[in-house]
């Protein structure tokens, strides 16, 4: 009980001193303050309040800095800002074309989906030419990889899956060639950001080197600086949501063809009844698979005996 009630006490005593050393900093910058305004108190407004008149107007100068604004960046860049405009114009078209492009109902269109999940259900009655007509109704990146699977029918399972997988890889890597540019910006830009800083600190300290006498060299030094540091400053506006842009598109590009992958191997097993038996035309008509009448080669016949010597004078060949 003795040991908690001195630990009350020490509580209470730091406390109670903490509150005084903040009543005495409160103090001593309340007496600072007014030392500070009374000493801002000009001669000339005592000297007008004894005489009764009154005082002149102070004017303060704001010695505030202007606020920054993106126009006046742009236009404190200089040329460097040139290719930097010209790339945030690509990253936005860009990315809104690949958004826009890069959705389920493009890539995979529910109507396909549907026309051929009720072809393969169940997967015996499958048609090919059905199927064929289909695709053609409904062009896509699904639909191409579904055709090329469809013109290999008559060819065993695993080679119109190896089709199939040749197909999305061709699709897939047409569909990432925009985005392959936004990675491009995503790089470049900050690279010519800072080229441009680079080059606007060079001149700052050339122009440092020729002061004239009304302005002094660290009034030219932020100048420049300020101005070169806006390249730089720009280049990774743009770089950033680029970058972001870039990996999200890739990301979605991968999933919208795995799901084209899932989707186009349920059908495949629809063509193995083919397999040997019937191929399908490129006006998705079947025929049957061509009959390769291969004539054997003839035999080569073994040269003739040797003559003798009496048929060579006969000239009669014995029997």
């Amino acid at each position: 009980m003795i040991h908690r009630k001195n630990e009350r006490y020490l509580a209470r005593y730091c406390l109670a001193m903490a509150s005084l050393l903040v009543l005495l900093a409160w103090v001593d910058t309340s007496w600072s303050l007014a030392q500070d305004a009374g000493s801002s108190i000009d001669a000339a407004d005592i000297q007008a309040v004894m005489q009764d008149q009154p005082s002149a107007v102070v004017v303060s100068k704001n010695t505030d800095p202007p606020g920054l604004d993106l126009l006046t960046l742009v236009t404190r860049g200089g040329a460097f800002m040139i290719p930097i405009g010209l790339m945030s114009l690509m990253v936005v078209a860009l990315a809104v074309e690949r958004i826009l492009s890069l959705r389920s109902a493009k890539m995979l269109p529910p109507e396909l989906a549907d026309e051929l999940i009720d072809l393969a259900t169940p997967i015996e009655r499958f048609s090919p030419g059905i199927a064929f007509q289909s695709c053609h109704e409904y062009p896509s990146p699904a639909s191409r990889v579904v055709t090329a699977m469809l013109l290999r029918t008559g060819q065993p399972l695993a080679e119109i899956e190896r089709t199939a997988h040749e197909t999305m890889d061709r699709e897939a890597d047409q569909q990432a060639a925009s985005i392959r540019w936004l990675t491009l910006a995503a790089a470049a830009t900050p690279l010519m950001g800072l080229l441009g800083t680079v080059w606007g600190m060079i001149v700052a300290f050339h122009e440092s080197t020729a002061l004239t006498a009304d302005r002094s060299r660290s009034e030219q030094l932020s100048e420049g600086i300020y101005t070169a540091l806006v390249t730089t400053l720009s280049g990774l506006i743009v770089a950033i949501p680029a970058a972001i842009l870039a990996l999200y598109l890739e990301n979605r590009l991968a999933k919208l063809f795995h799901e084209i992958e899932e989707f186009a191997f349920k059908i495949a097993p629809g063509l193995a009844p083919y397999a040997g038996l019937q191929r399908l035309d490129k006006d998705g008509i079947l025929h049957p698979m061509d009959r390769k009448h291969v004539t054997p080669a003839e035999t080569p016949q073994p040269p003739p005996p040797p003559r003798s010597a009496k048929e060579k004078r006969s000239g009669v060949k014995a029997g």
